[in-house]
């Protein structure tokens, strides 16, 4: 569990900014490159999932 938690917080700040060079240094010496896009995957299909659902729910309540 603590090994997918490291794996998002790595995707999150990959998706969100640079890291410190130490901190860029322990995510690659953590993390393998499979878990990596495949946690990146999931999480652009959730927020896809999302927008389509606030979309939906705008366009319902304008109507």
């Amino acid at each position: 569990m603590l090994s997918f938690l490291r794996t998002v917080k790595s995707v999150l700040w990959g998706f969100f900014g640079v890291r410190r060079g130490r901190d860029y240094d322990a995510d690659i010496a953590h993390n393998k490159p499979a878990p990596l896009i495949l946690t990146g995957l999931l999480m652009a299909a959730c927020l896809v999932a999302i927008l389509i659902a606030v979309a939906r729910w705008a366009v319902n309540a304008a109507l």
